[in-house]
């Protein structure tokens, strides 16, 4: 099914043979016996055995183990002509695939299908365009040409000349706007619920007659989707009951009867709705996959859905196919399948066609021709590449007929044997996955361990609680980093932990040749996706000073190397990029420190270029500047692949940039290499036009984590299908939600336009619910892959949310092993459980000869950086604690008068700078988010209260543009123990002896003295004074108090802010 599964058959089979031409006859006779050959093992048995491996490399075209994808690339070029495609054609990549769609997008959107492409760009709220038509031509077979408008509306049960006008029509009776109206009065004089039904009545009836005014009535008289009526008519229950028995009496008839036509005609409204945005998506459809088939046709490129139909095509065609079947017949005797459960009906075509000569004509007499087929339902996770549980049953029964025709049975076989896990982890599997939970799976899973002496574990760890969402500190701070006590990341180090514990322990794992202590190699971490938590995974175990292979997918642009690499070209395609030339500088290409960069960049003069002042200031760089000026001459001559290699080579980037970011840099560089090289085959090599080729698209290739590394493996279920390990862990296994995330639906009656369940009529609800279903059932297919692929040990763990439906994986493990007779075990966090089988060995120091052999290096290599010290979050001036106001504020609270605050600073910075004729203009445009949008009065009393201030004669030279407003300032004080304290002074007037500090106070009671001022104000203003005195040494520091209420200004001595600073206790 995969390349990389193929090589891997290839070269166990190679592996195979070759040791068999050198065994011992002694030797060889025992394995063959072992596979089950028919009769003794004669010398001619050895003989041809023997010669099987020789025969094996001489096979034409080597020996036939492919993907079926492989396979068909090799039918049609091989028969080209029948299959009326260019003989050297080419295989279209995602990416280039991605191109030309987005390509041929853009010639609609400007050409003449501009119609049609706004039609389909309607549809879109927020996805991505690449994603839709990505979509669209995945599953272009649902696209049929013989859908019309009259076609889709009968799919959805509607008339063909049914429109919105008819809509409206069969719904509102003659008088019902008028009811409307008239209940309207009426129900403002009922209770709340009244008024608010009246206040969305009036705004329905602004509505235009049309669709929406019946989706807002239907709001208004219907009950909502979780109801015990869903989507009834509120009949009795609206208006209420003084009301409609009352005033509303005489309306209620034909109100009534209105609900009951919106409840009746709700479906039919969702169905138009559903029905015209299908319609959008098949004109989209229809104006765009032409495009790109003879895009695609002129380019002689063909994608991997091509390889399939256009291989199943040329077999089924009767002009052709019988001859190129008799072409092929000769070479082919034996077809097997691997990972049968995982072909699509496509493929599945293509292997029909393939083995019918085996049941006709004199294929049919050739009895040693067969087809063997290995599949297992239950491991059947790649629904999204096309994979149906329903093909592989239908093509059994298919093989199964057609072969009776001819006398011979297909034989099925059961493997019930697991020659992987132990006893434990198989009972925990068959009670995991009982009737309850088993549809996706056949059946109840019945499993025999081979290995029955192997002891077993399986461990259960209690849930990481979900934690809750921090409000951000700062506007700065990264989006995506997790806090200290986040669920993900407490788990990641819970994890880490206890397989560093393991290692340093000794703890044994079982092996069939006995007993051995546990290292890295032995660990496999299994994720259902790529989410934080695999990121969390995968940076605790670097800390903890634990091998690990990284993440199984790269991003190559999120890659340190590469940045660094795009930074230099970058540069060198535009010398005035400042901001890339700093960024390659600072690099391990070039080493500098911030320092050197700083006094490069900093004193140059205004709107010149970062790159003049390096070659101005040459004397201190020339060995900088000798590689700048040797690339720059080049960049303009070789192409991407070569100014890289000079780059790496030449300049000694590559080993530069591996000292300083470790081996794992390797990947990356070597992926943007070959990046370089697939532009330069697929464009005229330009330096532009690579960056703007990486520029286009996220670039991700798949690593292969290799067990020879003897490192931790971290990947997601999927990409650990056909793996095994001693130990697997399963990190994430909380509640997750399943919905539909796909916006076109695939139906069997044709592509449908997905829409929001509350919306969605009939026909989309049963294909949603049939789609919830077949994903449900897959994810418990994906857990069944998960927990089987552990040897020893599967260690089951999560963080965050179960969910009380006991669907999440960790409720189902926990009912599984509950009923395998689990006993309780201690871990970080609480109380887990264990199932185990056996006696566990006991605990083995780790010997020298375990571990791979490695030539010695320092040990400053072994060393990990010390995880970063994270300082405590800064304090506030004004959350030192202490009161904030005198006895008798009155009945204001405390966030009633910081918003007054607020507005009233807000005020007193901006006015000054206008003509006093402009304030009430402006306070009004300054408020409008608070009192102005409330209240006016509040306004007019908030701009007397500044008007008073500001009118002062003795308040001109604070508040005039020579002082600086809203000053922010940072510093360390000591008298706080050295935290570090950020703070915003509404006024700082700065001068050549002396710095004042002044604070804006709304309180209601002014203090007649400055040592009846609240405490709380002292500390703050004793803050604010410790700060600027480290900015301002060789000054005077002041600070003072502006009262607003009285327009007053109070001078605070500098010894009564100390002290109150110095009383400060912080916790």
């Amino acid at each position: 099914y995969t390349k990389a599964a193929a090589s891997e058959m290839q070269n166990r089979l190679f592996r195979r043979l070759g040791a068999w031409a050198m065994l011992p006859e002694n030797k060889l006779r025992e394995e063959l016996a072992a596979l089950g050959l028919d009769g003794p093992v004669d010398g001619d048995a050895l003989a041809r055995a023997r010669r099987l491996f020789a025969r094996a490399i001489e096979t034409p075209g080597g020996l036939k183990i492919q993907t079926i994808h492989s396979f068909c690339a090799g039918l049609l070029r091989r028969f080209p002509l029948e299959a009326r495609v260019s003989p050297d054609f080419t295989e279209l990549d995602d990416r280039a695939a991605r191109l030309l769609r987005d390509e041929i997008a853009e010639e609609m959107a400007s050409g003449d299908d501009l119609a049609a492409f706004d039609a389909g760009a309607g549809l879109l709220s927020g996805e991505d365009l690449g994603t839709f038509l990505s979509d669209l031509c995945r599953i272009r077979a649902c696209f049929h040409p013989s859908l019309g408008r009259e076609e889709i509306l009968a799919g959805f049960g509607l008339r063909p000349d049914v429109d919105e006008d008819a809509l409206v029509g069969a719904t509102l009776a003659p008088g019902d706007i008028d009811a409307l109206r008239q209940l309207v009065p009426v129900l403002m004089s009922g209770k709340s619920k009244d008024v608010e039904l009246a206040s969305g009545i009036e705004t329905a009836l602004r509505e235009p007659r049309g669709a929406a005014f019946l989706a807002s009535l239907e709001r208004l008289f219907l009950f909502g989707a979780k109801a015990a009526n869903p989507y009834g008519a509120k009949i009795g229950v609206v208006p209420t009951k003084d009301v409609r028995e009352g005033p509303a009496a005489a309306l209620m008839p034909q109100i009534e009867t209105l609900m009951t036509r919106l409840a009746d005609g709700r479906e039919r409204r969702l169905a138009l709705a559903a029905a015209e945005k299908t319609l959008a998506l098949h004109r989209f459809a229809a104006a765009f996959l032409p495009r790109y088939e003879s895009r695609k046709a002129q380019a002689g490129l063909l994608d991997f859905d091509d390889l399939i139909t256009r291989s199943a095509v040329l077999l089924s065609d009767r002009t052709v196919a019988s001859w190129v079947l008799f072409r092929l017949d000769g070479g082919i005797d034996h077809i097997l399948v691997d990972e049968a459960q995982d072909t699509s009906p496509g493929q599945w075509q293509v292997i029909e066609r393939l083995a019918e000569e085996f049941t006709t004509g004199e294929g049919a007499r050739r009895v040693e021709r067969t087809i063997f087929v290995v599949g297992d339902k239950k491991q059947s996770i790649y629904s999204f590449q096309g994979a149906d549980l329903a093909a592989f049953d239908a093509m059994r029964d298919h093989f199964t007929a057609k072969y009776a025709q001819i006398g011979r049975a297909v034989v099925t076989l059961e493997l019930e044997h697991s020659f992987r896990s132990s006893d434990a982890i198989l009972r925990v599997v068959d009670l995991t996955f009982d009737e309850r939970v088993n549809r996706g799976l056949g059946g109840s899973p019945k499993h025999i361990a081979f290995h029955v002496d192997r002891p077993g574990r399986v461990d259960l760890w209690p849930l990481v609680p979900k934690a809750e969402e921090p409000e951000p500190e700062n506007w700065y701070d990264p989006v995506d980093l997790l806090p200290e006590d986040h669920h993900n990341v407490v788990l990641a180090r819970r994890i880490a932990k206890n397989i560093r514990r393991m290692i340093d322990e000794g703890v044994a794992i079982p092996t069939d040749k006995g007993p051995r202590p546990v290292d890295e190699g032995d660990f496999l971490v299994l994720v259902q996706r790529r989410s934080d938590l695999f990121h969390e995974i995968i940076r605790a175990c670097k800390a903890a000073g634990l091998r690990i292979a990284g993440a199984d997918r790269l991003k190559i642009g999120g890659e340190l190397a590469v940045k660094d690499l795009t930074a230099l070209l970058r540069f060198l395609a535009t010398p005035e990029d400042d901001l890339s030339l700093a960024a390659a500088l600072r690099s391990p290409l070039f080493g500098w420190s911030e320092g050197a960069l700083y006094d490069l960049a900093q004193p140059r003069p205004e709107k010149s270029y970062l790159w003049s002042a390096l070659r101005a200031g040459a004397e201190g760089h020339l060995a900088t500047l000798e590689i700048l000026r040797d690339l720059l001459d080049a960049a303009d001559f070789l192409r991407p692949f070569e100014l890289l290699e000079r780059i790496l080579t030449r300049h000694e980037g590559r080993g530069r940039l591996v000292a300083r970011l470790g081996p794992e840099a390797e990947e990356g560089i070597d992926a943007l290499l070959n990046e370089a090289l697939g532009y330069e085959r697929a464009s005229v090599p330009s330096l532009t036009g690579f960056l703007g080729w990486l520029d286009a698209e996220e670039v991700e290739i798949k690593r292969r984590l290799d067990t020879a590394t003897r490192a931790i493996r971290v990947m997601t279920v999927h990409g650990a299908k056909g793996l095994e390990s001693p130990v697997v862990i399963l990190p994430d296994t909380a509640r997750r939600r399943n919905d539909v995330r796909d916006p076109i639906l695939a139906a069997k009656a044709g592509a449908l336009w997905k829409t929001p369940s509350e919306e969605s009529p009939a026909l989309i609800a049963a294909e949603r619910k049939a789609m919830l279903e077949r994903q449900r059932d897959e994810r418990m297919r994906l857990l069944y892959v998960a927990m089987t692929r552990a040897e020893s040990w599967l260690i089951v763990c999560g963080a965050g949310d179960a969910g009380d439906d006991r669907e999440s994986w960790h409720s189902l493990v926990a009912d599984g092993i509950e009923k395998a007779g689990a006993i309780d075990l201690i871990v970080e966090g609480g109380v887990g459980r264990r199932h185990e089988s056996g006696t566990w060995p006991s605990n083995l120091p780790n010997r020298a000869g375990d571990s791979p052999r490695r030539e010695a290096t320092p040990l400053w290599v072994h060393e990990q950086p010390g995880a970063p010290v994270r300082a405590p979050p800064p304090l506030s001036p004004s959350a030192l604690g202490g009161a904030k106001a005198l006895p008798g504020e009155g009945a204001r609270n405390e966030d009633e008068a910081m918003r007054r605050g607020t507005w009233l600073h807000r005020l007193l910075e901006h006015l000054p700078l206008w003509p006093e004729a402009d304030w009430p203009e402006l306070a009004g445009t300054l408020l409008s988010e608070g009192p102005a949008a409330e209240d006016s009065a509040e306004t007019e009393t908030i701009l007397a209260e500044a008007r008073q201030v500001l009118s002062a004669p003795e308040m001109k030279a604070l508040l005039g543009r020579g002082a600086l407003t809203e000053v922010e300032v940072t510093a360390r004080v000591p008298a706080l123990g050295g935290r570090v304290v950020h703070g915003t002074i509404d006024r700082l007037i700065v001068s050549d002896s002396s710095v004042l500090a002044v604070d804006y106070k709304s309180n209601v009671v002014v203090p007649g003295r400055p040592e009846d001022v609240p405490d709380g104000i002292l500390r703050q203003m004793g803050a604010y004074a410790a700060m600027l005195g480290q900015i301002y040494p060789d000054r005077r520091i002041e600070t003072a108090i502006l009262w607003t209420r009285t327009g007053t200004l109070m001078p605070l001595p500098p010894e009564i802010v100390r002290a109150a600073l110095l009383a400060t206790t912080i916790p």
